[in-house]
């Protein structure tokens, strides 16, 4: 129990460890979103822009937040303008604007070399720079980014599925495209305290494909998702304060440890199905499987319970010849290597 409690003495582990969660829980809501349209690069592209905008702001004595936030909206919506507006694919777009944003930032630090802010925080997470403002922050934007999710919800399904049909269906896919930008950038900005401009997006993508494993319901998706990002936050920041790395790191691998935990498990797990075919008593584990046969142009199924199973129970077809006896007939079966024959004794008449 020491290895809980001893690092909540400490301020800065107790005010990281509240928004952890909130960062986690509010990367995997938004992930969902992201790996249904196939856009997991926005999330790694914007926090590059946030970056950039971030150093642009500290030049020109603006808070953190203003000059990430500012910048990061105006990418986003220079994406979505780029991208419906032009024959360019979303990853160009994100590709160009955002690693243009963030260059800006890197060739600000380079020239101006009197920086007395330490942006290494925002590169890669930082437990030690969290304050209660930033938990004040993240809080806030888990709380309007889930209103608007909340809102939106069936025009963001909608839309994230099929939306030509939305647009037919009077769904505006613009402006819920750009609104679902601008919190993506919002979640983004107000992460990248904890986990470093380098690592947002992996922290976006990892939970949504990992809740994409366990489930196939959109609903359950959601709210594994949020599980599995507040879960692997936490149990970062514990990483992080014993083995002494990034925050921001620490969750990723956590995250990345669940999913391959997940495919493991799901790779080597064997389902087990209970059917029941019409006249067989109800059976569960090994599925029943049927054997087609014909007999003198007639094919009808013979229902097994199991592989090991050498007897078959045929239907009973009144074909009836023209005398209208019956007459045997044998007709051969293989299970597996061993080939055998049985007699089926019911009336039969040669079909043209």
């Amino acid at each position: 129990m020491d290895i809980i409690f001893a690092p909540l003495q400490y301020e800065f582990f107790r005010t990281g460890l509240i928004a952890a969660p909130l960062v986690g829980a509010l990367c995997g809501l938004l992930g969902v979103y992201i790996v249904l349209r196939g856009m997991s690069y926005i999330g790694h592209g914007l926090s590059h822009a946030a970056f950039g905008g971030a150093v642009i702001g500290y030049v020109l004595n603006l808070n953190f937040y203003v000059g990430a936030g500012l910048w990061g909206f105006l990418a986003a919506i220079l994406i979505n303008q780029v991208v419906r507006k032009n024959k360019i694919g979303a990853d160009a777009a994100i590709g160009v604007i955002t690693t243009a944003s963030f260059a800006i930032g890197v060739a600000l630090i380079s020239r101006v070399r009197h920086f007395t802010k330490n942006f290494e925080a925002a590169l890669f997470g930082n437990i030690l720079g969290v304050t209660l403002n930033d938990v004040w922050i993240v809080f806030a934007v888990f709380l309007v980014t889930s209103g608007v999710i909340f809102i939106l919800y069936k025009r963001l399904l909608f839309t994230t599925f099929d939306e030509e049909t939305a647009r037919v269906y009077g769904v505006s896919t613009a402006w819920v495209d750009t609104i679902f930008s601008l919190i993506l950038a919002a979640s983004i900005i107000a992460s990248m305290q904890i986990l470093g401009v380098t690592l947002i997006a992996a922290a976006i993508v990892i939970p949504a494909i990992t809740a994409r494993q366990l489930t196939d319901s959109f609903n359950k998706m959601l709210f594994y998702s949020v599980i599995i990002g507040a879960l692997t936050s936490i149990l970062g920041m514990y990483c992080s304060f014993y083995f002494d790395i990034a925050s921001g790191a620490s969750i990723v691998l956590f995250a990345a440890a669940t999913f391959t935990a997940v495919l493991i498990i799901k790779r080597f797990k064997r389902p087990k199905m209970e059917i029941q075919a019409p006249g067989l008593p109800e059976v569960s584990g090994e599925i029943p499987h049927e054997h087609p046969h014909r007999h003198e142009g007639v094919l009808h199924l013979h229902p097994h319970q199991d592989i090991e199973d050498r007897s078959h129970d045929h239907h009973q077809a009144e074909h009836g010849d023209e005398k209208g006896e019956a007459h045997p007939h044998p007709h051969p079966h293989t299970h597996g290597r061993e080939k055998h024959q049985h007699d089926h004794g019911h009336p039969h008449q040669d079909h043209k």
